[in-house]
């Protein structure tokens, strides 16, 4: 008969360089986090769910006002879903992108009809609703109810990228292996990963940028992969900043302004006057027609959607 072995000694969960880094990150947070009214502890999940969806690709600084407006408009998700969508794009005013405005609408619908007008907890349920994806279900999971998910944007991905792996920059797009070097550097308790996973962002964007890194500030400075290594280059394809003057993003924000402006349909020769190019100018009408951003009527003239 075999003889029964004595059980192992458990093994630490986190080796001690994991948890120094996490010392060293929530530490620094708890003194340097941007008091932003999302974060505040009464802040509910719908909150968190409109902030996240606005803060994709637009600064705080620009998003702090509209949401500050959308949530003393429609506090509750029931709220908006009681308007025609093309309130939430009038809403949305000039953040860009406009339609993550009917994604939220949508959401809000779907809250509504099919979570009785609660922001699901459930991570499933959350990556269920209309609009919101990977990054968006675990950053509201994570956020507005402490819960255990890798929330990995550009910022985190940067962060990563140097203090871990070395690199100067993350690739061009998010990959497995980033994925999986995000979960492993959570922390096992599901508060503490929530909070970690906001301070390595808050990192990211305040201290860890990506053209003029502040390394100074930088609570991992004497264990940061990318400076221990002398701050090697990025060597990877260059990043091309976005243009906007004379783009179809101008000219269709300029026809969306004057619809959000107007309390009524607009004729077509209002629009007309947005843009002297009529090529590109009924490209971007019809592109925002495609995209359930503008209502054609049967009389020629042009509303926000109402459906």
């Amino acid at each position: 008969m075999t003889p029964r072995r004595a059980p192992a000694s458990p093994t630490p969960t986190r080796p001690a360089p994991v948890a120094d880094l996490h010392e060293r990150v929530l530490t620094w947070y708890d003194t340097h986090a941007r008091d932003l009214p999302w974060r505040a502890p009464g802040c509910s999940p719908w909150g968190v769910l409109v902030s996240e969806v606005m803060l994709q690709q637009t600064p705080v600084a620009r998003v702090l006002p509209r949401w500050e407006a959308w949530l003393a408009r429609w506090p509750e998700p029931g709220d908006l879903a009681a308007e025609p969508p093309g309130e939430a794009v009038r809403m949305w005013d000039r953040l860009g992108y406009p339609r993550r405005a009917l994604r939220l609408h949508a959401a809000a619908v779907a809250i509504r009809d099919e979570h009785g007008g609660r922001v699901p907890e459930d991570h499933a349920r959350l990556l269920a609703l209309p609009g919101v994806g990977a990054y968006t279900a675990a950053a509201v999971a994570s956020f507005a109810f402490e819960q255990r998910h890798a929330v990995v944007d550009t910022n985190v991905r940067r962060v990563h990228a140097r203090a871990v792996t070395g690199a100067a920059e993350p690739a061009a797009a998010l990959t497995a292996a980033e994925n999986r070097l995000a979960v492993e550097l959570l922390p096992e308790d599901e508060a503490t990963a929530a909070r970690w996973a906001v301070a390595v962002m808050e990192l990211g964007a305040l201290v860890c940028t990506a053209r003029a890194p502040r390394c100074d500030a930088c609570p991992l400075l004497d264990r940061c992969a990318w400076v221990l290594a002398g701050r090697p280059a990025h060597t990877g394809p260059a990043r091309r900043g976005q243009a906007w003057a004379g783009t179809d993003r101008q000219v269709r924000g300029k026809l969306l302004a004057v619809l959000r402006e107007s309390a009524g349909p607009v004729e077509a020769a209002v629009l007309a006057g947005c843009w002297a190019d009529a090529a590109q100018r009924e490209r971007c009408l019809d592109g925002l027609v495609a995209d359930g951003l503008v209502e054609p009527l049967d009389d020629g003239r042009f509303t926000l959607p109402r459906s």
